[in-house]
């Protein structure tokens, strides 16, 4: 329905045919995965049959005979565990003998499940504090309980669970040097997962021997999902000499001399993940695929190009306008994936707001690029912008310069003044970064 999509500012955004399209085809790729209606065709509960007395609980194809469970819990970690936890109440109802869930944002309407808010995008103790009430619920289960998890983006900031709540704040200073110096997410997250005893499969070893089903909503390009949320139910197959290596690599380990002795191994034991099974509920592809139908109905050409995209974003920028420019009119190129910013100077800004920025650089008439994350929150309270030659009348009539505002890594303040933003708020979803680039079907179409 009209208006009532994720994208908040799409009347002021939609000023020409090509951003309502574009506009339009993102919003299809949000719709596609929007937590709730992923849970409510992901999870159901079949009642009423002499085979199932007590009722059949079915997670993505994998059947429960709840006669067989004495308790259900149900947990939840990161941006889409509020909106998650909230459908599965939904579906199960009073079957749920209780849960823990952790989200970066709490607003309540939890019956059966104890909500709790956390800190984002650095650890702290009220999400070491958390993260306790959780470990302590799983530790409780029985191999006659089933556990119901669901893991998405974020979690690792939320399972804060170092030895010592003090050591948060030491791991808050660690995470920002890693941020500035570029580190991607899997080498962001083979280092946190050796700094908490709830990443690295440590979940599934306290949930043990309960059975345990998660479902992972993937913000990691690839969907490896070891590294989505540090892989708290997954088998680690890193190492402290991993995490030691990429602190030493990123030079961060003299600058935080004492963080690499308080690494710790993660659990090892095949025992802890026999009965434990991790499914992959939505991913990147989800949304690049939506995407790509809502294009070919808007009579474009769609083409997804990658679905684990990485590198810098002002310099993917100029390679995703690249293909565009050797595209023929009605291009819909569709990218997946997680950029890098390296740090220079201490402006404000999200990686898709880069992105779109050092696009202008070589936008041309006729064409568009979307880049947004799909929480919503690009860190910042954007979810993007749009880069076309609009943006660009726009920087002109503000006097903004775009090569200064990349070099001081003020995106932020470039968005905000040009009015080029997209604005979603906190969508409930997060499956990493989509873009797309976008050629109108005819040079002449404004």
């Amino acid at each position: 329905m009209k208006g009532m999509g994720k994208i908040k500012n799409t009347k002021e955004l939609a000023t020409t045919g090509l951003r309502e399209a574009a506009l339009g085809i993102a919003e299809a790729g949000f719709t596609a995965i929007d937590t709730a209606s992923v849970i409510r065709r992901t999870v159901s509960v079949e009642v009423g049959t002499p085979a199932w007395p007590a009722g059949r609980l079915t997670v993505a194809g994998h059947a429960y005979d709840l006669q067989k469970v004495r308790r259900l819990y149900v947990i939840g970690v990161g941006k889409c565990a509020s909106a998650a936890v909230v459908a599965l109440e939904e579906v199960l109802g009073s079957r749920i003998a209780g849960g823990v869930m952790i989200d970066v944002k709490y607003d309540g309407g939890l019956s059966f499940v104890r909500g709790f808010e956390g800190d984002h995008p650095f650890p702290s103790r009220r999400n070491a504090s958390a993260t306790r009430e959780l470990v302590r619920l799983l530790s409780d289960a029985t191999a006659e309980d089933l556990v119901l998890a669901v893991i998405s983006g974020g979690g690792s900031t939320l399972l804060c669970l170092p030895d010592d709540d003090r050591w948060c704040d030491d791991e808050a200073r660690l995470v920002k040097l890693l941020f500035k110096s570029g580190a991607d997410i899997r080498e962001l997250n083979t280092v946190r997962k050796h700094l908490s005893r709830a990443r690295g499969g440590f979940l599934a070893a306290h949930a043990y021997p309960a059975p345990l089903v998660s479902l992972i909503f993937s913000d990691v390009p690839g969907d490896d999902l070891e590294f989505v949320s540090s892989g708290p139910t997954v088998l680690d197959t890193t190492t402290v000499a991993d995490a030691r290596a990429i602190l030493t690599r990123y030079r961060v380990a003299e600058q935080c001399p004492d963080v690499a002795g308080r690494l710790i191994e993660t659990p090892k034991e095949q025992r802890f993940f026999e009965r434990t099974t991790n499914l992959l509920a939505v991913s990147n592809g989800t949304a690049l695929d939506a995407m790509a139908a809502e294009a070919a109905r808007r009579g474009f050409s769609p083409e997804v190009r990658a679905r684990a995209f990485a590198g810098e974003a002002r310099d993917l920028a100029l390679i995703f306008l690249g293909e565009l420019h050797a595209s023929p009119p009605g291009a819909a190129l569709l990218y997946g994936g997680e950029s890098t910013v390296t740090v220079m100077h201490d402006g404000k800004g999200g990686r898709n707001q880069e992105l779109a920025l050092s696009g202008l650089r070589d936008i041309r008439d006729g064409e568009l690029l979307l880049a947004l994350a799909t929480d919503g929150r690009d860190n910042t309270d954007y979810a993007g912008g749009i880069c076309d030659t609009i943006t660009l009348d726009h920087a002109r009539v503000h006097g903004l310069d775009i090569e200064r505002s990349l070099d001081g890594n003020e995106s932020y303040r470039f968005f905000a003044e040009s009015g080029d933003a997209v604005v979603t708020g906190e969508t409930g979803s997060n499956v990493s970064d989509i873009i797309l680039a976008l050629k109108a079907n005819h040079p002449a179409t404004p």
